[in-house]
């Protein structure tokens, strides 16, 4: 476990309060009013106007592109809608089967430390991961969460292939996360063509079926609701659905 992370717990609320709530929505969230309420969210948590929130989505096909996102970073910009978006990171790409999970959390009652913060987002895939005793990584020249590939060729230099399972994009208003991850659990792989995921060319991508896992979302959502726990404190799952879904 890397130091950033030494102990569960690292970004538990300095001060006791209420716990995260956790919300899954149902079927298939339009991106462009997640955003909308992703950043009308984090306005209100930063005001003392509501509490931090995870919200698990899944979203249509389509490809998001970050601050950092060049033009070579896309392939093939006619296949699915492009958004351009303010969180950190390049390409991404979105779609059925894949857990994205949107991190609302406020820092300021936390730690004021963004790469602890990134570290730890990693530390929660991977623990959710190792509860379907996948081994995944962090790797510091690489974002993303990764998972070695014996059963592939080995890359160019030799060294063996790895693909990567999870991505990180997350953006900070007034210390107020928003964005989040991204879980490959079924999404179609074929779609990561049109791009170059994270800007980073010459690795795979993979998900826990392509590993061989009949995981279900609902499987994967309970380990992530256990291993967010550990690192971040108390989540209460709500029920029904947000608003967004009936505009």
């Amino acid at each position: 476990m890397s130091e950033r992370i030494a102990k569960a717990g690292a970004f538990f609320p300095a001060e006791p309060g209420p716990a995260v709530e956790w919300r899954i929505e149902p079927g298939l969230t339009p991106y462009d009013k997640a955003v909308r309420f992703m950043e009308e969210r984090a306005e209100a948590i930063r005001a003392g106007e509501a509490g931090e929130l995870i919200w698990l989505v899944e979203h249509e096909p389509l490809y998001t592109a970050g601050t950092s996102a060049k033009a070579d970073g896309i392939i093939d910009a006619q296949r699915f809608p492009v958004h351009h978006v303010g969180r950190g990171g390049e390409y991404t790409y979105h779609g059925p089967g894949q857990r994205v999970a949107y991190v609302m959390l406020d820092l300021k009652r936390r730690r004021e430390d963004v790469r602890a913060f990134v570290a730890a987002l990693e530390e929660w895939i991977i623990r959710s991961l190792a509860h379907f005793n996948v081994t995944a990584e962090r790797r510091a020249d690489r974002v993303g969460v990764w998972v070695a590939r014996p059963d592939k060729p080995p890359l160019p230099d030799g060294s063996p292939m790895e693909d990567k399972i999870a991505a990180i994009g997350i953006r900070l208003r007034r210390w107020v996360s928003f964005h989040g991850i991204a879980v490959n659990v079924e999404p179609d792989l074929s779609h990561f063509s049109g791009i170059v995921p994270c800007g980073i060319a010459g690795y795979g991508v993979t998900s826990l079926v392509d590993l061989g896992l009949p995981v279900t979302m609902a499987d994967f959502d309970l380990a992530l609701q256990r291993a967010f726990e550990d690192i971040f404190g108390p989540a209460e799952r709500l029920p029904g659905q947000m608003s967004i879904a009936a505009e």
